[in-house]
């Protein structure tokens, strides 16, 4: 899964830290989200998303490989 939190992050003037504060995470959890070394909760996805008033479908997107079952 690709994701834009680095892009939202940096258009909305948020460190990692800040960001991570904002949605009750570590900053260590953002930054695992950022390297697509960590895939976020349902929950954790919406409340990032609300942080920047986007919908799930502009900062996360699915990879092709992702639709493979």
């Amino acid at each position: 899964m690709i994701n834009k939190i680095k892009i939202e992050r940096a258009v909305n003037n948020l460190t990692q830290e800040q960001l991570a504060q904002l949605v009750s995470v570590t900053r260590q959890t953002i930054n695992a989200i950022e390297l697509k070394k960590f895939v976020p909760s349902t929950v954790l996805a919406l409340k990032i998303c609300k942080v920047f008033n986007k919908s799930v479908d502009d900062v996360f997107i699915l990879e092709e490989n992702d639709y493979s079952i």
